[in-house]
């Protein structure tokens, strides 16, 4: 069975904007049955997904954590690093990039600054949305937005996490009207990020970057005058990356 899988997760690799589920099953040689089965297996797993929508079935992001952590230990660059490391020359601060997936987000980069105490986010680890600067621009910015809005957990991480249902919406409102997210010590105490969505042509977020530091190091108003550059460097990354 596992040799099954398999296949079906390769074959699934070749239809980037998804297949249905009897076309792969002829591609894979199994019954319709025995497909399904196995897409429901990777898909508890997070390695396939689903769009109730059109029926179709892709690879999932579980892949894509998985193989960012073999690229960030052999030290793989793709696409954004270049982009990521000149905003951070800029900043002097770390530069973040993460993804939605779900109700979480999923870092995909990190590019340390000179600094010698520094704000992580390791490849392939998961994060809230609610309480991230990088999280609320995924949200803001979501084409189901108004759905994450109503539906995810606001679990108070830290003295300043928004955890009023009417107070997120009122701060997702915000982000998305100025295009801009602050996390001002809502994640973990001592830490604040500023961040921005990273736009497809449909005005959705295919991603979003973020600058942190320690609060001690960094105000509020020193990490908003660092939007215009984190905004350029969006714009630069909205035309590179895959969609």
């Amino acid at each position: 069975m596992v040799g099954k899988a398999l296949r079906v997760l390769s074959l699934l690799g070749e239809y980037p904007d998804g297949v249905g589920l009897s076309e792969l099953a002829r591609r894979a040689g199994y019954p319709v049955s025995t497909t399904h089965r196995l897409l429901g297996s990777l898909q508890e797993q997070g390695f396939a997904r689903s769009d109730p929508a059109s029926k179709r079935y892709a690879l999932g992001l579980r892949l894509f954590e998985l193989g960012q952590r073999v690229s960030h230990a052999r030290g793989f660059a793709g696409v954004a690093l270049p982009v990521l490391r000149a905003l951070t020359e800029q900043t002097g601060e770390p530069t973040l990039m993460a993804v939605l997936d779900g109700h979480q987000q999923v870092y995909v980069h990190s590019v340390q600054g000179p600094r010698q105490i520094q704000i992580r986010g390791e490849p392939g680890q998961r994060g809230p949305l609610h309480c991230t600067a990088m999280g609320k621009c995924l949200v803001a910015f979501a084409p189901d937005r108004e759905v994450l809005v109503e539906s995810l957990e606001l679990t108070g991480l830290a003295p300043r996490t928004i955890t009023s249902r009417a107070e997120f919406a009122r701060e997702i409102a915000a982000v998305r009207s100025q295009g801009y997210a602050i996390a001002d010590e809502e994640h973990e105490p001592g830490i604040r990020a500023v961040g921005v969505p990273v736009l497809g042509p449909d005005g959705h977020a295919i991603a979003a970057i973020s600058t942190a530091a320690p609060a001690y190091r960094m105000s509020v108003a020193e990490l908003e005058a660092f939007v215009p550059a984190l905004r350029a460097a969006a714009r630069e990354l909205g035309a590179v990356l895959p969609r």
